[in-house]
């Protein structure tokens, strides 16, 4: 499978925004579930964001309202746009795919293609 990479990581203040991109050109394409994870250090990964084939999404309780995740079938990315930011935001985000339907819930272990990651960091 063509592999998962992201990009928009960055340094941002408290309160601001920011927009991941997972450039996911088969994924898109075969229609496979997207989600977005996160993970710091000393802390278990944190399902953020699905988004199902047919566009319907899940997000974590703690992104809620605050992150949209959005599927771009012309330039075949999976985006994560990222508004109110704090300093509990701060993590690794990485994209991932299954070619299954979408989990009832953001957990790891539904997904089997990953990237590498992108690293976001809020300030205070």
């Amino acid at each position: 499978q063509e592999p998962l990479v992201e990009s928009g990581g960055g340094l941002v203040e408290s309160g601001g925004s920011l927009t991941l991109s997972c450039a996911a050109s088969g994924h898109i394409d075969r229609g496979y579930c997207m989600a977005w994870f996160r993970q710091t250090p000393g802390k278990e990964v944190e399902g953020v964001a699905l988004i199902e084939q047919d566009g319907i999404r899940k997000y974590a309780d703690s992104v809620k309202g605050r992150f949209f995740i959005s599927r771009d079938n012309v330039e075949k990315t999976v985006d994560l746009r990222m508004d109110n930011l704090g300093p509990e935001d701060s993590a690794t985000y990485t994209c991932a795919s299954t070619p299954f339907l979408c989990p009832d819930e953001i957990v790891r272990t539904a997904f089997k293609f990953w990237g590498q990651g992108t690293q976001v960091t809020v300030s205070t």
